[in-house]
């Protein structure tokens, strides 16, 4: 029986390769639904493709392009922020793939998980501001989390099938676009440069975080969540050649890793067949193409994003929240040349040290500081 995919964010980069997945494996997975921020053309192409039952633009100044792309078909459209976690929670839908950027991806990944589905996470976001809330769902009414982020996919298929107790998670980090640029030199960097990722190929915002390593830092908190560890049970190293994709520690001190090609399809095709594996048209890794495989540890001056991570699982409450929304006005503000590259982390530890944490937050709550970061965020922005 065919599993019916909810894909929120199917103009992004990894909702592209998820629909690659499914065109290869027609027979095992169906588009139910599809859903974009702005990009109302080429969801439209995207769903005369693969004709789901409905689409949805977040956007709502796009709804009447969309509809009328559309109108020769029997596709149903709507449009909103509430319309998308609308169609994670249908009825008609087995799995939930979350490849929204930021912190529009929490509504969806909760309402998803209320309604029992499968969540394929790839929202780093969710875990980021309200893990504690979104693993609080994970096993009601049936739902299930698998993640698609290569370093989380890594340490999931390296715990499987243990039954033992873990010493440390090792998670690996390509040091971004400027792993070779002194640190002194950042101040000058330009966007263009920032964007040039030397091993994935990412859309805007990730590319940034990458380069920042406020992504690594995310996926730090996110670890922390997905596999109930304490903070100095996570580990990260710089891995220039992204072929380990991260490791685990056990407490005999056997260590597994998962390697491979950077290739983002393996690990959102591993969420969806899991705990089978399919087919891939990917190139096997040669070892001997690839004769050094290198790490060092990360440079905390140059990257002082990475701390916050740290900080935030100490603190709790409405840190990671405070966090991302910082980061996320930040590097708007950086991609719209308005800011230098450094000022991102400026920004972020203005709004930390500005905000107050709520030690116990309700989805309200994180609703409320995620404005209130933003605000503050702003305000600082305009001052520079």
């Amino acid at each position: 029986m065919k599993q019916r995919i909810a894909l929120l964010g199917s103009t992004g980069s990894i909702g592209c390769q998820t629909l690659e997945v499914v065109e290869r494996h027609p027979d095992m997975f169906e588009v139910i639904s599809m859903t974009a921020h702005s990009r109302w053309q080429q969801l439209a192409e995207q769903a005369r493709q693969f004709m789901p039952d409905s689409v949805v633009i977040a956007d709502p100044t796009h709804y009447a392009a969309l509809s009328e792309a559309l109108a020769d078909t029997d596709i149903k459209v709507y449009a909103g922020d509430e319309a998308v976690a609308q169609v994670a929670a249908a009825g008609n839908v087995d799995v939930v793939v979350n490849a929204l950027v930021g912190y529009a991806g929490l509504a969806p990944s909760v309402a998803s998980l209320r309604a029992g589905k499968k969540l394929a996470l790839a929202n780093k976001e969710s875990l980021v501001v309200a893990g504690d809330i979104v693993m609080g769902l994970v096993g009601t009414e049936g739902s299930a989390l698998v993640p698609i982020d290569s370093e989380h996919s890594a340490i999931f298929q390296c715990l499987v099938g243990e039954h033992s107790p873990v010493r440390k998670v090792i998670v690996t980090a390509s040091g971004g676009s400027f792993r070779d640029t002194p640190a002194e030199e950042l101040s000058n960097v330009t966007v263009e440069q920032a964007l040039r990722h030397p091993n994935w190929s990412m859309g805007a915002k990730i590319t940034i975080d990458s380069s920042t390593l406020v992504n690594k830092a995310f996926e730090v908190i996110e670890a922390r969540w997905l596999f109930g560890l304490r903070p100095e049970q996570i580990e990260v190293l710089i891995h220039p050649q992204s072929v380990v994709h991260s490791m685990v520690e056990f407490e005999d001190g056997a260590i597994k890793a998962q390697l491979g090609t950077p290739d983002m399809r393996v690990p959102i095709q591993y969420a969806l067949s899991f705990p089978a594996r399919l087919e891939l048209d990917a190139p096997s890794f040669d070892f001997l193409a690839n004769p050094e495989l290198t790490f060092r540890a990360v440079d905390r001056v140059k990257y002082p994003a990475l701390d916050l991570a740290y900080h935030c699982l100490r603190e709790g409450g409405t840190a990671g929240c405070i966090f991302n929304a910082a980061n996320e006005v930040a590097v708007a503000a950086f991609l719209g040349r308005r800011i230098g590259y450094t000022d991102i982390y400026k920004t972020i530890a203005h709004a930390f040290d500005t905000l107050p944490l709520v030690a116990r937050p309700t989805l309200d709550d994180y609703a409320e500081v995620n404005r209130e970061a933003r605000r503050v965020a702003e305000q600082f922005i305009a001052k520079r």
